[in-house]
């Protein structure tokens, strides 16, 4: 079984997914009322995009931004927090980036996308529907 979470009250099991998705183990995340918060502060031109469609069946493109050469990891996890994929993991010259994510061996549901570059991170969900 993975660590412990500790949540504030109120908080539901989606944070629980994100919290083991970005590794933390307590409640650094707080609700925004419209879905995740990144409380990262972020350099200029780090930038993660909704995946468009969403809802998808079965791929759906990745967009994001970053400013300068660095090793780049985009990962997709389940509600549980269960690493699905490794989307990428190398290094990246500075530009945008659109990614095809081909779900077609998953089930109906909510996942989420994790972007990682140097010391800085982004979560978003997203839904497959078939």
């Amino acid at each position: 079984m993975g660590t412990p979470i500790t949540l504030n009250a109120g908080v539901g099991s989606i944070y629980v997914a994100i919290a083991r998705a970005v590794g933390t183990t307590d409640n650094s995340l707080e609700y925004t009322g419209t879905g995740v918060g990144d409380h990262n502060q972020n350099p200029l031109g780090f930038n993660l995009s909704q995946n468009y469609p969403n809802p998808f069946n079965p791929s759906t493109m990745i967009k994001f931004t970053i400013d300068k050469r660095s090793l780049v990891t985009l990962k997709v996890f389940n509600v549980l927090g269960k690493e699905i994929s490794t989307v990428i993991n190398s290094e990246k010259e500075p530009g945008t980036y659109n990614v095809n994510f081909n779900a077609g061996k998953l089930s109906n549901g909510v996942y989420f996308y994790k972007l990682t570059v140097g010391n800085y991170s982004s979560v978003k969900k997203m839904i497959l529907m078939k």
